[in-house]
């Protein structure tokens, strides 16, 4: 059977933990920061978990992680 292909775009994105769960990236803290409390904007440099109902969506998409 060949090798599998990563897709690229995935593994820059998602991080695979020790348990087999994916972290992400938060939305919102890209730009037009101004109006957001620091406390908003230090919860959305943390990472978070990939939910359930997409976590079989990574895993095709990194079979190796």
């Amino acid at each position: 059977m060949p090798k599998l292909k990563t897709r690229k775009a995935a593994a820059k994105r998602f991080k695979a933990t020790g348990t087999g769960k994916f972290l992400r990236r938060r939305a919102f803290r890209n730009h037009l920061l101004d109006h957001k409390s620091p406390k908003l904007k230090r919860h959305l440099a943390t990472k978070a978990v990939v939910d359930r109902t997409d976590e079989d969506r990574v895993a095709l998409m990194m079979p190796y992680a």
